[in-house]
C-alpha cells in the first residue's frame, strides 16, 4: 500500500509520519525534503536558480528512483510525505500501476491564516535546515538570527503558491481528508487504525 501524507505547508505531515511510523516500524518512508537537504549538504548551491537545478536533476530523479526501487521489493507499506500536487501525480501513478499499489491519500487541511502563521514560525525555528531559507547554502554555514535568512516567503508569496498548486485537490487512489486547524483537537487514531485494517485486508 502506498499512503501519501498531502496538504499545504503547516498542516503537520511530519507530525503524522512519525505517528506511523510507530504504529507500523516496518514502514519505508521516503520524503522529497530529506532529499533536497542531502543534496544541499554534498552539493551546495549560490543561487536559487542553481538550487531548482539541483532539484530538477537529482532530487525528484532519486525521489521516484527509490520509491520505485522499494515498491519493486514489495514493501508492505510505504509512505511519503510532501505537498503534493498535480505536478508529481503522474510519476506516483505510473509507479502505483507497474507494481500494483493501492493508494490512499490523507489530505491534511486548514484555513491560510493558520497555515501562514506556522510557516512563519517554522521558516524562524533553530531546526530548521538552512537550506530551505537561504538563497546560498553550502554544508557547515551557520545563522544565528533566523530573521535575517535570504529568502524568507512572503504571506502574500505563500497564498499564491498555495493557490497555484492545489495542494487542497491533490487526490491519488481513496482519499481521508483530516482538519487540523486546532491540532489538539485532532484524534489520529481512527485514521490509524483504519490504514492497519486495510494492510490486514491486503494479506
Amino acid at each position: 500500500m502506498l499512503v501519501l501524507l498531502a496538504g499545504s505547508p503547516g498542516t503537520g505531515k511530519s507530525y503524522l509520519l512519525n505517528l506511523l511510523k510507530t504504529r507500523f516500524p516496518d514502514l519505508f518512508a521516503l520524503t522529497p525534503d530529506e532529499i533536497k537537504e542531502c543534496y544541499a549538504e554534498s552539493l551546495g548551491f549560490d543561487s536559487l536558480a542553481e538550487k531548482a537545478q539541483i532539484e530538477k536533476q537529482y532530487v525528484w530523479p532519486f525521489y521516484y528512483q527509490a520509491l520505485g526501487l522499494y515498491m519493486s521489493l514489495g514493501k508492505r507499506l510505504v509512505v511519503s510525505e510532501y505537498p503534493f500536487s498535480e505536478k508529481q501525480k503522474p510519476l506516483l501513478t505510473f509507479l502505483a500501476q507497474s507494481y500494483g499499489y493501492e493508494c490512499l491519500t490523507i489530505r491534511l487541511t486548514a484555513s491560510f491564516e493558520t497555515l501562514w502563521e506556522r510557516r512563519h514560525l517554522r521558516d524562524r525555528a533553530d531546526d530548521r535546515h538552512l537550506s530551505f531559507i537561504m538563497e546560498r547554502y553550502h554544508y557547515g554555514d551557520v545563522l544565528e538570527d533566523r530573521q535575517a535568512a535570504t529568502n524568507h516567503i512572503t504571506k502574500e508569496a505563500f497564498r499564491q503558491i498555495i493557490t497555484d498548486r492545489r495542494y487542497d485537490d491533490f487526490q491519488l487512489g481513496a482519499l481521508i481528508e483530516v482538519n487540523v486547524e486546532d491540532y489538539e483537537q485532532v484524534d489520529y487514531r481512527p485514521l490509524i487504525e483504519r490504514i492497519a485494517e486495510q494492510l490486514n485486508d491486503l494479506n
